[in-house]
């Protein structure tokens, strides 16, 4: 237990850095980057908490992690304390302690960054998760009496995983239902393991079960079983949809069609879900990355996922392909960093025009243009405009498309009543997340188009709110 220090001397201690793998050696192997704090280095990032009366950080916090109190059971050595306060209000520390975009919530809202750099709460977070995983004490809140009404939770996301954990603790009888083999959604498919080791993820939905949700796989709403099916035949008085935005966006280029063309959904999903990296155990290999040209087009955290992937697979060059300039680029900048690191090569203002293939019907190349910065477009960012003449042919041998994702339209498609706006997202109320279709409530990328973990789980925490008072009140 580490006496707090006065603020000025607080102050004066600088944030505490992340050990983490060397990026020579991590480029070649899918293990976490990312080592983790100790105790000592723990306890010296927590003295630079200045207690704040009114903690800007948990208003930054989409879920509304309790920061303060937490950050004071590490001060005192009680992490377990820690790890349960933290629970309160999120299903998954370990999770969001290593791909919560910090920076732009909690640690954004740190008083600390006015002047100094925040406060390194995701790292205290996945610290205190970590020991508890460790020690095998896991501290999951108590759950209310059963109230004898079921939810049905579609889709094991993020957005899915946070409402059912608040939902199970009211009392009600939860399912969750998973169309593929692993519960978890992005966090299993999209988020690699060298950032999100898929056994953290386990970890998590196992104290899930352990506090009374129940989990279905291979289960395809809208296919193997309807929403009336649901909700009129299997008795679930209310549904909550968080089926994602998975559906892949493409180009439109010609020669898209390629062999050694992905979308970053069916890239990634091979690599981390069906472990393509293992040739010879995978019952699904992806097209061969070992001493071969890859290029990734786009510029977010989805890109840098899979163009280091790319990497570890034994790429002889991987390139992000970005239309724009790194100053506009969405991925976070520690992704970048890494990226950099390890010897990703960025061809920033770059676009592609035409992808080329051979008689076999195989990519061997990309037609790229040099493009320039001209005023801002409706996102804020700088419209990226070609450059006359600067086309070239690049060779390549694979290409990830990473320009974002679509809304998944089964479930729309095949439930009457439930109205979704001109892009297929569901439309729900931003409090509410109501639907259109009385019982059902919606949220996530599947209202919000794509965003971040976090995100998700606070509007799964928003529709269990308002679930409950629905099955309470029996008011629509």
């Amino acid at each position: 237990m580490a006496d707090r220090l006065p603020p000025k001397e607080r102050m004066k201690i600088p944030r505490q850095s992340m050990p983490e793998q060397d990026a020579e050696q991590r480029a070649c192997n899918f293990e976490e980057v990312n080592l983790g704090l100790d105790s000592a280095i723990a306890e010296k990032e927590a003295q630079r908490c200045l207690t704040c009366a009114d903690p800007k950080c948990s208003h930054g916090c989409p879920v509304g992690v309790q920061v303060r109190e937490f950050v004071d059971f590490v001060l005192e050595g009680e992490y377990l304390k820690a790890a349960a306060k933290i629970r309160e209000d999120n299903v998954l520390p370990a999770v969001t302690g290593r791909v919560c975009p910090q920076e732009n919530q909690c640690e954004g809202a740190c008083v600390l960054s006015k002047r100094f750099t925040s406060l390194a709460i995701g790292h205290l977070e996945r610290f205190v998760a970590d020991y508890e995983r460790a020690t095998g004490q896991v501290g999951l809140p108590q759950r209310a009496p059963a109230t004898g009404k079921k939810v049905a939770i579609v889709g094991s996301g993020p957005a899915g995983l946070s409402c059912a954990g608040d939902l199970v603790l009211k009392g009600h009888d939860v399912t969750v239902m998973e169309a593929l083999h692993e519960i978890g959604g992005v966090l299993v498919y999209g988020i690699p393991e060298f950032r999100l080791p898929k056994d953290i993820v386990k970890g998590e939905v196992e104290n899930m079960r352990k506090m009374g949700v129940k989990f279905e796989t291979n289960v395809v709403v809208g296919k193997t079983v309807t929403m009336d099916q649901l909700q009129n035949e299997e008795g679930f008085d209310a549904v909550f949809v968080a089926t994602g935005a998975g559906l892949p966006k493409f180009m439109n280029l010609p020669g898209e069609h390629l062999g050694g063309v992905y979308s970053a959904n069916e890239f990634l999903t091979r690599v981390n879900l069906m472990k393509a990296y293992d040739r010879e155990h995978s019952d699904s290999p992806i097209y061969e990355c070992r001493d071969r040209n890859v290029a990734v087009m786009g510029g977010g955290n989805t890109a840098m996922d899979a163009v280091r992937s790319a990497l570890r697979l034994g790429a002889k060059n991987a390139y992000i392909v970005y239309r724009r300039s790194e100053e506009e680029m969405p991925a976070r900048a520690e992704e970048v960093h890494h990226a950099k690191d390890e010897g990703v090569q960025f061809l920033n203002l770059h676009n592609p025009v035409e992808f080329l293939g051979n008689d076999e019907g195989y990519l061997t190349g990309v037609k790229l243009q040099k493009m320039e910065l001209a005023e801002p477009d409706d996102s804020g960012r700088r419209r990226p405009v070609p450059v006359e003449g600067s086309e070239f042919v690049m060779p390549l041998d694979v290409a990830v498309i990473a320009i974002g994702t679509g809304a998944n339209p089964l479930v729309q498609s095949t439930t009457p009543g439930l109205n979704t706006n001109k892009w297929g997202y569901i439309i729900a109320d931003e409090e509410s997340m109501r639907t259109t279709r009385e019982g059902v409530f919606a949220g996530g990328d599947i209202v919000s188009g794509a965003a971040t973990v976090i995100l998700a789980m606070g509007a799964g925490r928003k529709a269990a709110k308002s679930i409950h008072e629905y099955l309470t009140t029996g008011e629509w």
